[in-house]
């Protein structure tokens, strides 16, 4: 079997996450994230969309982590989001984290908006 180093270039990973925080590019963030090639922020919640918006001309695809538990987000704030032309896919927020972290090892242009564990 190969092994392949993953690099992220300048990107930032999620490293690991836990009950109310993330780890992201070896940097303790409490709370609700969004993940950008711009930066890291913190995240309102579902309310909070005009980062996300933003963020259109940025990623092809949000990945929304919907904490410990996949559940589904306002049916306006996919409609909003899918109108800015960004794919959006929904998991649990361990689940996105992992999916972001591949596609970003890809160079695919991705972000995450996660709400804690």
């Amino acid at each position: 079997m190969r092994m392949n180093e993953v690099t992220y270039d300048d990107s930032r990973p999620v490293d690991a996450y836990g009950p109310g925080f993330f780890r992201i590019g070896g940097e303790i963030v409490q709370g609700a994230v969004i993940i950008l090639p711009s930066g890291v922020f913190g995240w309102g919640g579902q309310d909070d969309r005009a980062r996300l918006l933003a963020a259109a001309g940025e990623i092809d695809v949000l990945f929304i982590g919907t904490g410990a538990e996949i559940a589904q987000i306002p049916r306006d704030l996919r409609a909003v989001l899918e109108g800015a032309g960004l794919g959006v896919e929904i998991a649990a927020s361990p689940a996105a984290c992992r999916t972001y972290n591949v596609l970003l090892s890809e160079g695919r242009r991705v972000g995450l908006a996660a709400l804690p564990v």
